[in-house]
């Protein structure tokens, strides 16, 4: 009798742990979605000229497209503004427009 009461403690022990975890979590998520979140650090990146930035590389739209994984055609729809990159699509564009020849580097090994 005595090992099932050291196992209920146990598992109550637990169980409160991970429910106080889960809760800590969704009392961040809320804190964070209110906008209240101050260790959270939310960077927002400003539309970038694709066709600068292939340019820049001196690629054509078939190598740019093939070399960082995207479609031709997604390609010119972004060059035109038909369309907009979004999340890491936006990321690698602004990082390729900043440091183009590291990112090649980083490409070919």
């Amino acid at each position: 009798m005595h090992n099932n009461s050291d196992q209920t403690l146990w598992r109550a022990a637990t169980w409160g742990s991970a429910f106080a975890s889960i809760k800590q979590g969704l009392e961040e998520a809320i804190t964070f979605a209110k906008g209240n979140c101050p260790q959270a650090k939310v960077h927002q990146f400003s539309p970038v000229d694709v066709k600068n930035v292939r340019t820049k590389v001196g690629m054509t739209q078939v190598e740019f497209a093939a070399t960082f994984g995207i479609s031709v055609s997604t390609l010119r729809h972004w060059e035109r503004g038909d369309r907009t990159p979004h999340g890491a699509a936006r990321v690698l564009l602004h990082v390729v427009a900043k440091e183009p020849q590291a990112v090649l580097r980083a490409l070919a090994h």
